[in-house]
Formats: structure tokens, sequence, C-alpha cells
């Protein structure tokens, strides 16, 4: 079975920075894109970040480019998302998920992905 399973959310105060993970079972990450979203209480969820299957490159959301790193090992089979300087709008339930290759132009889209985790919770507050 596939599964995929986040952790490292918590409470951290403005400007700060957490680093979240995915632990990926039953694929491999070079066959899967895998994408980190997030949802708020009353609205859709939102694509942040996406990491490809070959060469690994990297996209983002326009509202994290800078302050967001996506990396991934592949003999650990962990997609990894370095948080910088939060602010309280990051606040959201973060979930990852993994996908077949996609075009670009689908990446952030949430219909698109296959597997999902549960999501672990970023609170950003003073």
């Amino acid at each position: 079975q596939v599964q995929l399973v986040e952790s490292g959310g918590g409470l951290v105060q403005p400007g700060g920075s957490l680093r979240l993970s995915c632990a990926v079972s039953g694929l491999a990450l070079d066959y899967y894109a895998i994408g980190w979203f997030r949802q708020a209480p009353g609205k859709e969820r939102e694509g942040v970040s996406c990491i490809a299957t070959s060469d690994g490159s990297t996209y983002y959301t326009d509202s994290v480019k800078g302050r967001f790193t996506i990396s991934r090992d592949n003999a650990k089979n962990t997609v990894y998302l370095q948080m910088n300087s939060l602010k309280a709008e990051d606040t959201a339930v973060y979930y990852c998920a993994a996908a077949e290759p996609l075009g670009l132009a689908r990446i952030f889209g949430p219909d698109e992905y296959d597997y999902w985790g549960q999501g672990t919770q970023v609170t950003v507050s003073s």
C-alpha cells in the first residue's frame, strides 16, 4: 500500500522556520512527482510546491518563492519542505501528495494527485 506521512508541523512565531517531512512508502520517488499543498479553514486546497520525478526540478507558488524550499532524498523515500520567514497567512494544514508524471500546467492541481497524506498543522502566531 502507498502511504505518505507528514511530520514537522507545529506552532512558530512570525519570521520563524519549520521543516516538514513527508515519509513515503509503497512507491519510488523517482517515478512520481511529489507536491506540497495546504488548506486553511474555509479555503480551498492550494498548491505550494512540487518536485519533479526525473531531474528533481522544483516549482513554487508565487506566495512562497524565496521562503520555501522543497527537496527529496530518494534513498530515504522522504521529501522535505523547508519553510523560512513564516507569516501568519502560512497557517494551514499542510499535505504532501504523489502523482504520476505531470505536465507543468497541472502540477498544482489537487485532482491530479493520486495519493495523499493526512496532513500536519502549521500555525504561525505570536
